[in-house]
């Protein structure tokens, strides 16, 4: 997902980089507002302006005479933020099932099920402060148009194979990087696995998955490809992922915008 808040964040971190190391998700501001050119007499580019935000503002252009210059200027920004997201997105939705999952939405919520005769697979993720670049890029500030790495949701998932009153449950993070030579070339792994009655409590132990033994994790994972999660189908997942974090973020981007405006 090469959208605007990606060029936002990382050109952003860069310039301010003498304040600390860049960071992949550093908040700071954006080139919309670091771009704006200095009034004459003002105070210089290389200094920060502080704004009175309590002060209302006599050129307001909703004619309230009640939003401040800075409520203004974050609206504005919102405007072509939000239209810029919107020409990332391309339309992209997310689908109702998945590779014979049913998909629920439930805010950063995600679940997925698929029931047999015999046994139920459950798998929920949750999008927040699930999105990263797939890697680093070189920015040169003083390009137009900076290289960026693409940003993908790559959360971490439960895996809930039900038989019964049983569940044997599986904990799974994606994979960061690429794969070494000789080594598999998995997209996801086995963070730890439990088996209980009933519903999970603290009390259920857990064992974690780098402590399996080898074999025995190789089958847990073919175990899983069989329930349907495999790692082709875990590279779809992220794709469902990335898809309702981003629908996510333009959504939050709106509301913070009719916030700002008063807007109901």
């Amino acid at each position: 997902m090469n959208s605007l808040r990606t060029a936002t964040l990382r050109f952003a971190s860069l310039a301010s980089s003498s304040a600390g190391a860049l960071g992949k998700r550093d908040f700071t501001r954006s080139l919309w507002h670091m771009s704006k050119k200095p009034v004459a007499g003002g105070p210089s580019s290389d200094h920060v302006t502080v704004l009175n935000v309590h002060k209302p503002s006599i050129n307001c252009t909703c004619g309230c005479n009640v939003h401040t210059k800075c409520e203004r200027e974050l609206v504005e920004f919102l405007t072509e933020e939000i239209v810029a997201e919107r020409k990332v997105q391309k339309g992209k939705t997310v689908p109702s099932t998945l590779d014979g999952f049913s998909v629920k939405l439930n805010g950063a919520d995600v679940e997925l099920t698929k029931q047999t005769d015999k046994e139920k697979v459950v798998i929920s993720l949750n999008v927040n402060h699930s999105v990263d670049s797939e890697e680093e890029p070189e920015i040169n500030p003083n390009a137009d148009k900076p290289d960026l790495g693409e940003m993908r949701s790559k959360p971490q998932f439960e895996v809930d194979i039900i038989k019964g009153g049983t569940t044997l449950s599986f904990t799974c993070s994606f994979l960061q990087g690429e794969a070494q030579e000789g080594e598999y070339n998995d997209v996801f792994s086995i963070d730890e696995m439990a088996i209980f009655e009933g519903e999970w409590n603290d009390k259920v132990y857990a064992v974690a998955g780098d402590v399996l033994d080898g074999y025995l994790y190789d089958l847990l994972i073919n175990l899983l490809e069989e329930k349907g999660v495999s790692q082709e189908f875990a590279e779809k997942l992220s794709d469902l992922a990335t898809a309702h974090e981003h629908t996510s973020y333009i959504g939050l981007l709106e509301k913070l915008s009719k916030f700002t405006t008063g807007a109901k």
